[in-house]
């Protein structure tokens, strides 16, 4: 479906309110993206599902199985191309994202999502290493920021494909031209797969973009204005990689409405982030 959406005009933003992911319950699986770290934030290998416990709803579950390192990574990026985009700003754009690109492996892929006062996507979710950076070269900053329709098309397209989806989301600056509300947004990251990493710089943070790493299981990342946004992106995708997917079966909880998961580990020291809860039905 993402495909016949390769630019997003404005009047375009209703057809694109209208989608709707699910989250992957399917019902019959549950899906969560799993952080480990221990007390100096260094990520724990080696736990198997013994080492996990999963409450839904408050209702002790059965994990079916945890995965590490195992899934190929869809790695999608969307980024702010207004008029405050220019010069310098866009050359660490250039850097980071080749640099990100780059430390990609064979079996993962990468997406393209622009957005100015159009949400525009050059590249689909494909194995193509060079169109990221043909797409950027070729990019001219202008016009007003759509940032809500922009992180609203880089998420479908995390959910358009198998495996597990990262979106990175970069902005230097607050929603001026979009058409989808952020209720929405936060909506779909209830219901999705795909864990959301926003980076903006400092003093333009949008509160949306905080509640939405939080629901998804990701992390916002401020940067100063001059910072450098390779060492970033290359963070971001190493902490992603080594995250643990547990995947269970819910039983003796309702199909609809929210529910509220708690993820632990019995290891001592051991600090977890995943995603608060999910949207059934």
């Amino acid at each position: 479906m993402m495909r016949a959406i390769v630019t997003l005009a404005a009047a375009a933003g209703t057809s694109l309110a209208a989608m709707q992911p699910t989250f992957s319950t399917r019902v019959e699986g549950v899906r969560v993206d799993v952080l480990v770290t221990d007390g100096s934030r260094r990520p724990l290998r080696g736990l198997t599902a013994a080492d996990f416990s999963i409450r839904d709803n408050g209702v002790p579950q059965q994990i079916d199985l945890v995965s590490f390192g195992e899934t190929s990574l869809n790695v999608g990026l969307a980024f702010d191309l207004s008029e405050s985009v220019v010069g310098a700003r866009l050359d660490q754009l250039k850097a980071a994202s080749a640099a990100l690109t780059a430390e990609l492996h064979p079996g993962d892929q990468s997406a393209l999502v622009t957005f100015d006062t159009v949400v525009s996507l050059p590249c689909p979710l494909s194995a193509n290493r060079l169109c990221v950076r043909d797409a950027l070269n070729a990019a001219t900053p202008a016009r007003e920021t759509a940032l809500v329709d922009g992180v609203f098309a880089g998420m479908m397209i995390g959910e358009s494909d198998a495996g597990r989806s990262l979106l990175m989301v970069f902005s230097d600056g607050l929603d001026t031209a979009s058409f989808i509300d952020t209720d929405r947004v936060l909506d779909m990251g209830r219901r999705s797969d795909v864990v959301v990493y926003p980076i903006t710089t400092k003093g333009a943070r949008p509160d949306f973009l905080e509640e939405l790493a939080s629901l998804t299981g990701g992390r916002l990342h401020e940067v100063e204005a001059s910072g450098d946004l390779s060492a970033t992106f290359r963070a971001i995708l190493d902490e992603f990689r080594h995250r643990y997917l547990i995947t269970y079966a819910p039983k003796n909880v309702p199909k609809d409405g929210w529910h509220k998961l708690e993820v632990m580990v019995n290891r001592s020291g051991a600090r977890v982030k995943a995603r608060p809860g999910y949207q059934g039905g």
